[in-house]
């Protein structure tokens, strides 16, 4: 018999919400990471939602020539649906670009992926 997958959010009161998304920056020479935002997300669609939403808004802060990759990303639609596939099956999915000082990270899990 096959049993449902057992990962739930910690707090019992909450709905639980199977994708985490995150944002970070990651500026070279420096030990940690300055967070750029996370999010719950509550289905393979949403959670996209959220990363192109994130996507925006890092790559409207980056030089035209540093937020070109993220920029043709964006207008990927093939991509897109790799990355709602990706999801879909339980994979997790990351988005990296960078500028010349800092690499730039966004990245979907399924909660049951990720510690």
């Amino acid at each position: 018999m096959l049993r449902p997958p057992r990962h739930r959010a910690a707090d019992a009161r909450r709905p639980f919400l199977p994708y985490r998304c995150r944002a970070a920056a990651y500026p070279l020479h420096e030990v940690r990471a300055i967070p750029l935002g996370a999010h719950d997300a509550a289905s393979p669609r949403l959670a996209l939602r959220w990363l192109q939403e994130r996507t925006r808004h890092v790559a409207d802060q980056l030089d035209a020539s540093h937020a070109h990759p993220a920029l043709c990303w964006l207008s990927d639609e093939a991509e897109h649906e790799r990355a709602l596939a990706y999801l879909t099956a339980g994979t997790g999915y990351q988005l990296t670009f960078h500028d010349e000082n800092t690499r730039y990270v966004l990245a979907v899990h399924p909660t049951g992926a990720m510690p």
